[in-house]
């Protein structure tokens, strides 16, 4: 599966790059998720490396991710790592400049073949991040 969502603010990249990498204030732009980073990344410690835990479902076995790319002002990139149910599960979002915004797009990837679930995922997770950047402004 494999899916793009895309869409245009009117914030500079930096202003969405502070949303998008602050892992714990997640939780406010992804309604019913908890975040908590579990192992801090290096140098950054939101950077390459980093571990964070999604409470999604109470009761249900929290999600980990890991962030495997870091490039601050233009992509964030993470891989499923457990608790996952899609087979090499990959989060990708890129920041460029449009105009006097910045344009987004987030892509979820995996090998699974589950029509619609990436597509889903990546306009929900586009439309919460998208919702916090115009809130942040």
């Amino acid at each position: 599966m494999h899916a793009t969502a895309t869409t245009t603010v009117a914030a500079p990249a930096s202003r969405v790059w502070e949303v998008l990498s602050d892992y714990e204030g997640m939780s406010s732009w992804a309604p019913g998720l908890k975040i908590t980073v579990i192992q801090p990344g290096s140098p950054q410690p939101n950077g390459v490396g980093a571990h964070r835990r999604i409470q999604a479902v109470p009761g249900m076995a929290p999600l980990v991710e890991e962030i495997i790319a870091f490039e601050p002002d233009q992509r964030l990139s993470y891989r499923g790592v457990s608790g996952i149910p899609f087979r090499n599960y990959i989060g990708d979002v890129a920041l460029r400049p449009s105009g006097t915004g910045t344009e987004i797009s987030y892509t979820i990837s995996a090998d699974n073949r589950l029509p619609g679930v990436a597509a889903v995922l990546a306009h929900g997770l586009l439309f919460g991040l998208k919702r916090a950047v115009n809130k942040a402004g």
